[in-house]
């Protein structure tokens, strides 16, 4: 076993690899199609091959005695009242229906064999995925904020796949794997659970945990494996933004500020806490959004575009729409949009 097969069996437990879902029906009824098929070619090699079997009555095996012989053989019974005595008859037992005997108990204990090779597919998957694995995204923390930031990635069009959720609350993973997400099992205040959730690869980290204090080390931690990733986290109050700035996150949200902004908001203007909502909901109404420039749009003023754009993003610096520098659109400027989402078929 090579160095990367161990350490691909360290990690199951650890990594999580999302299953397809398929219900416990579908799953019987394959094996059973499965038993029936080798049990019926098993029939069919005996019935065409009957003058080659003895049967103790000594009157011929019929096609009720080639089930009959099947059926005790593959479950591995074996009377003995019926068997192989040509030389071509029993080489037949030995080439085609001992393999068959094997496929029928296989198929018969597949649950349970599947449980026992479940940590080698695992580590094969987790192999495979760490080979491939670039630019994706790590959500340290699958809580309230965790799990909202998961649903706009999702809403924005991002691959289940290329999320990665690190969390120690066994529930929180699991429900991530209900989503088709990666999920690593650990605390992300650790070098080694980032490492393995790929962070040094990473387009972007997503910090969320629960306590200011697990922010600032998480993101000091992604920092020091990720320098070029785009860290985004969460804080709790206001006083600790700059903690988690020198930590090296790119921009910081204050969780209880802006929740306690929209509070009062709303005992005044409900209206403009509904249209911001609105507008933080990826998948209806109205949404934010960033696109490229189009190359009829260069020299041009983003305030006389069809769209509403709120701000030019130039060189990673976000110049609002009335700032003097966005008054004419340059190549490789991006615009930060209003769009209008349409639903899906049925969710209107």
């Amino acid at each position: 076993m090579s160095l990367s097969d161990e350490a691909s069996h360290s990690l199951v437990g650890v990594v999580r690899m999302p299953d397809k879902v398929e219900s416990p029906v579908r799953a019987i009824l394959k094996r059973v199609i499965g038993a029936m098929a080798a049990l019926l070619l098993a029939v069919l090699i005996v019935y065409l091959d009957r003058d080659g079997y003895r049967d103790v009555n000594e009157d011929g095996v019929s096609l009720l005695d080639a089930f009959y012989y099947a059926t005790v053989s593959l479950s591995t019974t074996g009377y003995g009242d019926i068997t192989p005595a040509s030389s071509s008859a029993r080489l037949v037992n030995v080439l085609v229906i001992t393999p068959l005997r094997v496929l029928f108990l296989i198929v018969l204990v597949g649950t349970t064999l599947e449980v026992l090779t479940e940590r080698s597919r695992q580590a094969l998957r987790i192999q495979k995925w760490r080979r491939v694995v670039r630019d994706h995204v790590v959500v340290v923390g699958y809580g309230t904020k965790g799990r909202s930031a998961v649903a706009a990635l999702l809403g924005d069009g991002v691959e289940p796949g290329s999320i990665v959720v690190v969390d120690t609350v066994q529930e929180s993973l699991d429900a991530a794997t209900a989503k088709g997400l990666v999920v690593v099992h650990g605390s992300g205040t650790r070098n080694d659970v980032l490492r393995v959730a790929g962070a040094a690869r990473a387009r972007a980290i997503v910090v969320a945990p629960n306590r200011d204090d697990t922010a600032v080390l998480v993101t000091l931690t992604a920092r020091e494996l990720a320098p070029k990733a785009q860290i985004v986290a969460s804080v709790r109050e206001r006083e600790n933004e700059h903690l988690l700035r020198q930590s090296g996150a790119d921009s910081v949200v204050v969780s209880s500020e802006t929740a306690g902004r929209l509070l009062g908001m709303a005992t005044a203007t409900p209206s403009v806490v509904a249209m911001v909502e609105d507008l933080l909901t990826p998948d209806q109404g109205l949404a934010i959004a960033e696109r490229d420039v189009e190359k009829s749009e260069i020299g041009g003023s983003p305030r006389h575009l069809p769209d509403i754009v709120l701000g030019v993003v130039r060189g990673g610096t976000l110049f609002r729409v009335d700032a003097p520098e966005a008054d004419a659109i340059e190549p490789g400027d991006r615009l930060l949009y209003v769009k209008k989402v349409t639903p899906p078929d049925g969710d209107q």
